[in-house]
Parts: structure tokens; C-alpha cells; sequence
């Protein structure tokens, strides 16, 4: 039986991103790296990273919605997380 990944199963998803407003915001200079580190690992669509620098980046336009970095550090590492505005954000295409 041939079953999809998680990873194709993620393509097909469409995602309508509001430019002007980011709905999650991260303090980039949180001092503790292993908070940070609980994002990275936790994240299902993997959008928390570690850059060449060390630095925490993060790409909002990805998000799944589903609330694991608000459940984890919210008040923390994350300054702001909101679900984004009517008609933006992701539609799931596969269960």
C-alpha cells in the first residue's frame, strides 16, 4: 500500500498570508537558548530554526495554527501569537 508522507500531505495545504500583519511575533533576544530550542523541536511544520549565527528565525507564513509554540512559551520566547484575521491563514487540504 503506498501512503502519503506528512511532508506531502503539508504540500498540498494553501495558505493565505496576511503580509501586513504577522499573527505570531518572537523575541529574537530571548536569553535562553533552551526555550528556544523547545520550538525548534516542537514545531510540526518545522518553521523554527537556529541560523549559521545561533540566531532563532521564524516564518509566520507557514504556520499550521495549531498552537504547540503558544502551549510551550508563550510570554517567553513568543511576544505575540493571535490566530490570523478572517480570510487569512491556512486551509487544509488533506486530513
Amino acid at each position: 500500500m503506498n501512503e502519503m508522507t506528512v511532508e506531502a500531505k503539508l504540500a498540498v495545504n494553501k495558505f493565505f498570508v496576511d503580509e501586513e500583519n504577522a499573527h505570531i511575533e518572537i523575541d529574537k533576544d530571548y536569553p535562553d537558548k533552551q526555550e528556544m530550542l523547545k520550538l525548534v523541536k516542537a514545531c510540526p511544520a518545522g518553521l523554527y530554526k537556529f541560523d549559521k549565527s545561533g540566531a532563532l528565525t521564524f516564518d509566520y507564513a507557514g504556520c499550521l495554527e495549531c498552537g504547540t509554540c503558544r502551549v510551550l512559551s508563550k510570554g517567553k520566547v513568543i511576544k505575540k501569537w493571535n490566530y490570523p484575521e478572517s480570510s487569512f491563514g491556512i486551509e487544509f487540504r488533506m486530513g
